[in-house]
């Protein structure tokens, strides 16, 4: 295992260390088979990234990186530096929401500085000759941060008052409600329009893909 970065400069030699390199390499490095597709293996790119990275968290609900406190997310873009997909932040909690508030949110811990690792990710491009690019540390401005919580706070506000199932992926400027589940039988408790108990899909907060771009082409100067 690559040792555990204790510094936010030795994390940043660890992503300059595997920038450019295909994924294939990473593997071959790490010691990990290549997965053969994402369809069914969906956080593969992400491990690889995890283990040359040192991060500890694994699947823990709280940062990659505790004791930095940086979360790491991996995000596929094409040759243009466009986003392909919306980013996943954490699941959502829906039936304890009692003294809930943007500032105590796990989603307000994971998004408090991110270490952004793009991953090419164009479906042309088979999955072993994909190239990571140049991570780098983020952390919102007081625009993005208010465009994040006004959107928490409207999503939780209708499931606090049972309308979780009135919730589209439309709903929401940055930040999106989709369920999140390994597959469509996994139900959970929630409130129901009348205020009794009903049994729906998780749901996990997403960034949508407008976000983070924006992230991107500022980074970048694209």
């Amino acid at each position: 295992m690559i040792p555990t970065p204790l510094s936010n400069s030795e994390l940043l030699q660890l992503c300059e260390n595997i920038a450019g390199h295909s994924l294939q390499e990473l593997a071959e490095t790490a010691g990990i088979e290549m997965a053969k597709d994402l369809r069914t293996n969906k956080g593969w790119v992400g491990q690889l990234i995890e283990w040359h990275l040192g991060a500890t968290a694994g699947s823990k609900p709280e940062q990659d990186f505790k004791h930095l406190g940086i979360e790491l997310k991996t995000i596929p873009i094409d040759q243009q530096g466009k986003v392909l997909e919306t980013t996943f932040v954490c699941s959502t909690p829906i039936l304890n929401t009692t003294g809930l508030t943007w500032k105590n949110s796990n989603i307000y811990n994971k998004l408090s500085q991110v270490l952004w690792v793009p991953v090419q990710g164009e479906r042309s491009v088979p999955l072993a000759d994909r190239i990571v690019g140049n991570g780098f540390l983020w952390s919102a401005s007081a625009q993005q941060e208010q465009q994040l919580m006004n959107d928490w706070n409207e999503l939780m506000e209708k499931i606090a008052l049972g309308q979780i199932e009135s919730i589209s992926a439309r709903d929401g400027d940055v930040l999106q409600l989709r369920p999140k589940a390994a597959n469509g039988r996994v139900l959970t408790d929630a409130y129901g329009k009348n205020g009794d108990i009903i049994k729906v899909r998780p749901r996990g907060f997403y960034l949508k893909k407008n976000f983070t771009q924006s992230i991107i082409y500022l980074q970048f100067d694209i």
